[in-house]
């Protein structure tokens, strides 16, 4: 059996939506507690411009911080979301193990995050990506907005095809599918798995689902279902991304973590520790977050003791 992989983006997807920035202990104590979990990839931070996205000031420190000897579990791969080749060299001062980087289906979308056509996104994506490569890192590529924008609504299968296959040409073959907007359905995730699937049977595929309209968990199974088993989620349900239309949270890593052991897939997560997080981000935002499982608790025979 395929092992399933959590990618943990809570401190980025998440935090980059919160018009309240956290103190730089805080997310040493949030990170400390998510690694503690037994979650394998933790994304720490995103390499943009302290001006536009405040929140993500301190990503270089906190990569720093735990990139020093016996500060993070050795199963545990930080990654970090880099935009454009300063962000890249940021990152490889810093400590980042796994670069996350990508383009949006949607011509719209692709303008508001990144200024930039998705034609133009790629040319430069892919030479970045090919570098980190070279380095001897690990980097994802992704497709955002992969399955509908809330500016342009459907996107064509064919274009995700399309940019899929510029990736694979380009000698990369960690992808992401993004929905950014939140529109994915089960029956499209499906179906754009078995076309994605046709094209490389070999590719290490990622879902990144938001429930921005009550179907993320779905989604996932959608995916789990079509032989995906890497998914990005978010500690307490938080995050979206601001430059799409309705900013809605992700799919909440306790709950989908709570999900996957009631039918025996990684019992190894301790999924009370990640029910401790996203209480204590909810105290910190004054606020109930979109996930359920820290209200409610967890079945008594699902978690680890």
């Amino acid at each position: 059996m395929i092992p399933i992989v959590l990618h943990e983006v809570g401190l980025r997807d998440g935090l980059q939506m919160e018009r309240q920035s956290a103190p730089f202990e805080h997310k040493v104590r949030w990170a400390e507690s998510l690694m503690e979990s037994g979650i394998d990839i933790l994304q720490l931070g995103s390499f943009v411009h302290p001006e536009k996205i405040p929140q993500m000031a301190d990503t270089d420190r906190l990569f720093s911080h735990f990139s020093a000897s016996g500060r993070k579990p050795a199963g545990v791969l930080l990654s970090g979301l880099v935009l454009n080749e300063k962000g890249m060299e940021r990152g490889y001062s810093c400590g980042v193990e796994m670069f996350c980087m990508g383009v949006s289906a949607s011509e719209t979308h692709s303008r508001k995050n990144t200024g930039m056509s998705t034609g133009e996104a790629m040319a430069r994506i892919i030479p970045m990506a090919q570098e980190v490569l070279r380095s001897g890192k690990k980097v994802q590529v992704s497709v955002q907005s992969a399955f509908g924008c809330g500016f342009e609504g459907p996107i064509p299968l064919e274009r995700v095809l399309s940019i899929v296959r510029r990736y694979l040409d380009g000698g990369l073959s960690n992808l992401s599918l993004a929905d950014t907007a939140g529109h994915a359905n089960p029956a499209q995730v499906k179906e754009m798995l078995d076309e994605l699937f046709k094209l490389n049977s070999q590719i290490e595929w990622t879902g990144h689902f938001h429930n921005t309209y009550g179907l993320g968990l779905a989604n996932c199974y959608a995916a789990l279902e079509s032989g995906l088993h890497t998914f990005e989620t978010s500690s307490g349900g938080l995050g979206g991304c601001p430059f799409t239309k309705v900013a809605a949270g992700n799919v909440c890593t306790e709950d989908f973590v709570h999900s996957l052991q009631r039918t025996g897939e990684r019992t190894d997560i301790d999924v009370k520790k990640l029910i401790a997080v996203a209480k204590d981000l909810s105290t910190f935002f004054g606020r109930d977050l979109p996930g359920l499982l820290y209200k409610t608790g967890p079945l008594g025979d699902t978690f680890r003791s």
